[in-house]
């Protein structure tokens, strides 16, 4: 089903109606894009030369990418990837989004130090942040499917060859 901002708008008039979406667990199952303006996803550093940046996407599909460090692309760059990036941006996030409002960090099973660490964070028309921490080291099947779900999306969005790793002569690591 392809989403339009307006229907996005109508689904979350009803639900707000409804009392909004109840928490099943320590995160909240969120199977349509409801009251979201952007997510945004930050890349940090890790040991070595993992690529830093920062994506933004708005629901009606622009996206903003920050190449800060490692990556191909350095400094901003927007393009629009329609409707259709921003559904697959939050389908892809959605089992793991937090409570609305709230902030959280993903638990390990095991943990592999030096990882690239992640700041996701969903932002509602109404201003209202919802965070999740993760570092990509920290290892359960939960994260691990987390991890396959980031990998993905420079591939998904369109900013896999902005986001790609490169070494720059005199770039120092983490």
């Amino acid at each position: 089903m392809k989403w339009t901002v307006a229907s996005v708008m109508l689904a979350q008039a009803a639900l707000l109606g409804l009392g909004g979406c109840s928490a099943q667990t320590a995160h909240t199952q969120f199977t349509t894009p409801i009251a979201m303006a952007t997510i945004a996803i930050s890349v940090g550093p890790c040991f070595g030369f993992c690529p830093v940046y920062s994506v933004m996407v708005t629901s009606d599909g622009t996206i903003t990418f920050d190449g800060e460090r490692h990556t191909a692309l350095l400094g901003r760059k927007q393009r629009d990837g329609g409707e259709v990036a921003y559904q697959r941006m939050f389908e892809a996030l959605a089992p793991y989004r937090p409570a609305n409002g709230s902030e959280a960090q993903t638990s390990c099973d095991q943990r592999i130090s030096d990882q690239a660490h992640y700041t996701i964070t969903w932002t509602s028309p109404d201003g209202i942040v919802t965070k999740l921490d993760h570092d990509k080291g920290c290892r359960s099947a939960v994260n691990d499917a987390l991890n396959a779900a980031l990998q993905a999306l420079p591939k998904q969005l369109g900013i896999e060859p902005w986001a790609r790793q490169m070494t720059r002569p005199g770039a120092s690591r983490g």
